[in-house]
């Protein structure tokens, strides 16, 4: 049995706060191929996942907030926000499944954040995710703005 509680998170909670990415992963699946992917996600604020979808293999995924407070925003292909939630746990606001073929984002907005994410597998890096033309991608000049954008979006949305 895998307990995921405070002494299980924490680790993992505290590399994604000593990483240039400020977000880390804990796969629980043992192998890529794996056809169900499971895993925490620990992000911290300002951390950039540039929005993406799942999309030939089409892929479901699906996010439930441990802690922290975590934006999940859903796009349309123009790179309008289309909907949104704040998963925050204090609140009753627990998850969200994203359909297959949808653009979408998480955006940790308090420290320590960890969602546990649920994903179809297998993962393959050359065709896992099709990024946004509309966005800068992780990494280019403007991504903070870009964030900055869209927390404040959110902020007002919610």
């Amino acid at each position: 049995m895998i307990k995921i509680n405070d002494a299980f998170i924490e680790p993992v909670s505290l590399q994604a706060k000593n990483v240039a990415r400020l977000r880390k992963n804990y796969n629980f699946h043992k192998e890529m191929s794996d056809t169900l992917h499971r895993m925490l996600n620990a992000m911290e604020p300002n951390t950039y996942i540039c929005p993406h979808k799942h999309e030939n293999p089409h892929k479901r995924e699906v996010f439930f907030c441990l802690r922290g407070r975590i934006a999940v925003l859903e796009f349309n292909n123009e790179g309008e926000v289309t909907d949104s939630i704040i998963l925050d746990p204090k609140l009753g606001s627990y998850g969200t499944e994203i359909a297959e073929c949808t653009w979408h984002t998480l955006i940790a907005l308090g420290p320590g954040s960890v969602a546990y994410e649920v994903k179809d597998g297998p993962y393959n890096p050359i065709d896992d995710k099709d990024f946004a033309h509309w966005a800068p991608r992780e990494g280019e000049p403007g991504c903070q703005e870009y964030l900055k954008s869209l927390t404040e979006k959110i902020l007002i949305i919610k």
